[in-house]
């Protein structure tokens, strides 16, 4: 009998908890961290005729024992009569595991308990191949962007909340293109006046347009000159207004652009741009 593990770490995060009471009741999508416990991961690539196919890399001549996965999927659509307890199944570079509904509430229970939970995967009876899901819970949250340093001050970036940016904000000009591609968030102590979440990504968009709009007739020199990764700091405060002054000459139109845009949304911030 083969019998097959698959393990889902869970942190014990709230953000989790408000994604499972907002979520569709039959179907349950976790996106997973890297494993750095893990000797291969799954990845999907893309052929020459635009097909995806799912494979595995590993390390060069060392046997595969534990495989990292980047998202999971349990669906409710496993129907009683279908003759499975659970039915799993390697979908692009994660899991998608289908289970009865019956099963699906039982395990939305166990999420907002914060209890572990296991899937047993495979027919209704004893077949020469098992597989379980084990859910569990731990208590040390992930780490994210380890390795990752801020070019502004040489800070560490590790456990920072960032997010990639899912539309494309490029602009090009004099044949080159300036793109914004992730924001990292320094979050501090909410105040009350602060801005929300909403009110925090509009800022941030209007930054990031203001900052590629300004650079954009500067684009040759910043080539020539071999900045061609660019960061920015705002750091919304308050009480006052600061900026680094820099002798480069694109610098003041970009300055003058961001100053305009912070303060026009109501807040007044101090920024930091550096090459890295």
């Amino acid at each position: 009998m083969v019998t097959m593990v698959s393990v889902i770490a869970v942190p014990r995060v709230s953000s989790l908890l408000k994604a499972l009471n907002k979520s569709n009741e039959r179907v349950l999508a976790l996106g997973a961290c890297f494993n750095e416990q893990a000797d291969s991961h799954l990845i999907c690539v893309q052929t020459a005729d635009g097909q995806y196919q799912t494979q595995a890399i590993s390390i060069h001549s060392q046997p595969r024992r534990v495989t990292g996965s980047c998202f999971f999927v349990f669906s409710g659509a496993l129907k009683p009569s279908a003759g499975y307890l659970a039915k799993s199944s390697i979908v692009e570079d994660g899991l998608m595991v289908q289970v009865t509904m019956e099963t699906m509430a039982e395990l939305r229970r166990s999420l907002r308990d914060m209890k572990d939970f296991t899937v047993t995967c495979g027919k209704l009876h004893p077949a020469e191949r098992q597989e379980y899901v084990h859910i569990q819970w731990q208590d040390e949250e992930p780490c994210f962007n380890k390795g990752i340093i801020s070019p502004i001050d040489g800070k560490s970036m590790e456990s920072l909340t960032n997010s990639k940016t899912h539309q494309r904000l490029e602009y090009r000009a004099s044949g080159k293109l300036i793109r914004w591609t992730e924001v990292f968030y320094f979050l501090k102590d909410q105040h009350p006046n602060g801005l929300n979440h909403t009110s925090h990504n509009r800022l941030t968009e209007r930054l990031a347009r203001a900052f590629c709009l300004a650079l954009c007739q500067s684009l040759c020199l910043l080539k020539e000159d071999g900045m061609t990764k660019l960061a920015l700091r705002v750091t919304l405060d308050g009480q006052k207004v600061r900026q680094r002054p820099h002798r480069a000459a694109y610098f003041s139109s970009l300055v003058d652009s961001l100053l305009l845009t912070v303060t026009g949304s109501g807040v007044t911030a101090s920024n930091d741009f550096k090459n890295y």
